[in-house]
């Protein structure tokens, strides 16, 4: 079982995740459920689309006039339908906002869903058994009841404290996800301590003490299983029972990634925050570092977002402080005389006409320690979009559980 938490605009969320298993008849009740709700978000999306002025009120009744002209849309709950409509409406309001900061390039107009992964319910239309070993799906789909596998007990929290149910479609399986209405804070004894945190490509970051912690390199340690695996994929035939299998091998390879590096990310993030009292990290905009075809692959293997979204919210958790600078020339200034020093990429010594001479990487956590402190009277992050931990959009409104950057 993995346990997912992240702040909220409102309240903290802790998602709680199982492993579910049932009936092969099930599952195709929940795939059905699945594309039912990606049918609605999009036909929300078209709405908006058509029809000048739409707002989110308007979205939300649309889902009863396409409950009663489509007979499995009827099916679904209609809780989950309205949450269909509001994962609509989150996309949308994304880029309104977009626009409204004036963000360069691309604002992330609306899509349709090609590939829809998850359903998600409310407060209606599911039940959990007195054991809280399974739960009863209690709509028109059929779903049933789903057994439940994980090493958290749900019976630490009261029935109400569930706002949220999803399904969730995995390479591995069906998940269940508990989103759960609590207040996390835990207290440590303070340690005194600010550190600056580079990160970097040769070594995941490196702080403020000329301390360094390796980059795992992930994706390079399994490129190569990878693209076996995605070699078999295309040597079948298309539409085959083979492909399938093959494509499913692929997604588990994937997936294996992905948690790796979200493990790390955990882990790194929790020792940072509860070791120190003041933590400084760069405002990186990932988006625009991944052009550079060149590094993007190794960028993205870094994972340097997700580190930083969980460093936040563990400044949140223990109380500590946490403050993202601008990323612009901290690597060439001098930390000593506070000239700029031009340096190439590949240039990993700092040296200054004042006689400083320093690693790069080292040099620059220094810099990023010291602009930190400058702002401690107003810290925060700067320009962190609210996104979902898994990396899916999420369905919940802007008053709910949708996650932020965690302002200590």
């Amino acid at each position: 079982m993995l346990v997912q938490e992240y702040r909220g605009w409102v309240e903290t969320m802790l998602v709680l995740e199982f492993k579910t298993y049932g009936k092969p008849i099930q599952f195709k009740a929940v795939d059905e459920a699945i594309r039912t709700a990606q049918f609605i978000r999009n036909k929300c999306i078209r709405l908006w689309m058509d029809e000048l002025g739409t707002g989110k009120n308007d979205l939300q009744k649309y889902c009863a006039v396409l409950a009663k002209e489509f007979p499995f849309a009827d099916e679904l709950n209609s809780m989950a339908r309205q949450a269909s409509a509001e994962r609509a409406w989150s996309s949308i309001n994304r880029f309104f906002e977009n626009c409204k900061k004036g963000l360069p390039g691309k604002k992330g107009f609306p899509k349709f869903q090609k590939d829809c992964r998850s359903v998600e319910y409310k407060t209606s239309g599911w039940k959990l058994a007195e054991n809280r070993k399974s739960i009863i799906f209690t709509d028109k789909k059929g779903i049933g009841r789903l057994k439940l596998k994980g090493t958290r007990d749900l019976h630490f929290y009261q029935s109400d404290q569930i706002k949220r149910v999803r399904l969730v479609k995995r390479a591995d399986g069906y998940y269940v996800q508990f989103c759960i209405s609590v207040d996390r804070s835990e207290l440590v004894k303070p340690s005194g301590t600010a550190i600056g945190l580079d990160v970097g490509l040769n070594d995941f970051y490196t702080d403020s003490n000329n301390q360094t912690e390796d980059n795992p390199r992930f994706l390079r340690k399994g490129e190569r299983r990878l693209k076996m695996a995605q070699k078999r994929v295309s040597k079948r035939v298309k539409g085959s029972n083979n492909r399938r299998r093959a494509r499913q091998i692929l997604g588990k390879r994937h997936l294996k990634i992905s948690r790796q590096r979200k493990d790390h990310a955990v882990k790194m993030a929790r020792c940072v925050i509860t070791s120190n009292d003041v933590v400084a990290y760069e405002d990186l905009r990932i988006k625009n570092m991944v052009k550079n075809h060149c590094l993007a692959k190794s960028i993205n293997d870094a994972s340097w977002y997700q580190f930083r979204v969980w460093l936040e919210y563990f400044g949140n958790v223990f109380g500590k402080i946490t403050i993202a600078v601008p990323a612009a020339g901290t690597s060439q200034e001098c930390p000593e005389c506070h000239a700029i020093v031009k340096k190439s990429l590949s240039t990993r010594t700092h040296a200054c006409q004042c006689g400083c001479v320093l690693p790069r990487d080292y040099a620059a956590a220094q810099i990023i320690l010291g602009r930190g402190l400058a702002t401690v009277g107003h810290t925060g992050s700067y320009g962190l979009e609210p996104c979902n931990a898994w990396g899916e959009t999420t369905s919940t409104e802007a008053g709910a559980i949708l996650p932020q950057q965690v302002v200590s």
